[in-house]
């Protein structure tokens, strides 16, 4: 029958492009918002567009969603991918329009990306590098090349063990963060052609 993907269902805005993304490397996927659903998956993808408060506030209020997530993937193993503001969602925290709890599954917040050079701008649109960390040796997912990113904060982690990959844009800015079985990616790898379908491959296939 093949494993199942659970592509939690919260309201985020590149749901179904990055549905369309899985199925296109042969993913069996199931969009949810079912707990049950949730729980029985074999692996689980967290997408999301938008500011982080409006992310957390639309995650949580889906009931279950997120006790289902968390016995899937600390108890049960399950690989667990984050993209975008669905990584960032990992954060203990984000600083988008106020101070909003996030997971706290990988511990950190997220902030404004304020560039060091001023001809810099945000938000950080287009094709840029991923280079990976020392970190990233333990990880089978990600790996050195060109991704298409767009966001206006980032992840700043409190352990750089933590951080698998890096991105410059006036200043580093994390591009995946990973431990154990959990990993979250910055860039889209929906609007990311090659790089970004070999990345989801590449999830698929890998045993944490």
């Amino acid at each position: 029958m093949g494993e199942i993907i659970a592509l939690v269902d919260y309201g985020a805005g590149n749901l179904h492009s990055v549905e369309n993304a899985l199925r296109k490397v042969g993913a069996k996927v199931k969009v949810t918002d079912d707990p049950d659903v949730i729980r029985a998956a074999d692996r689980i993808v967290l997408p999301g567009v938008g500011s982080f408060k409006a992310c957390a506030e639309g995650l949580r209020a889906v009931d279950g969603a997120i006790e289902a997530m968390h016995e899937r993937v600390f108890v049960g193993g399950a690989p667990f991918l984050g993209i975008c503001v669905g990584m960032q969602l990992l954060a203990t925290q984000g600083l988008e329009h106020g101070i909003t709890p996030g997971l706290d599954w990988i511990e950190g917040e997220v902030r404004l990306i304020e560039p060091t050079d001023e001809s810099v701008k945000v938000p950080h649109m287009g094709w840029n590098d991923v280079a990976l960390t020392p970190h990233a040796k333990m990880h089978d997912v990600v790996y050195e090349g060109e991704a298409y990113f767009l966001h206006s904060f980032h992840f700043h982690a409190d352990s750089g063990k933590d951080v698998l990959a890096m991105t410059d844009h006036g200043g580093g800015l994390v591009a995946a963060v990973g431990r154990d079985n959990l990993l979250g990616v910055q860039f889209h790898p929906e609007k990311s052609q090659h790089y970004g379908l070999a990345t989801l491959t590449r999830f698929l296939e890998w045993k944490p």
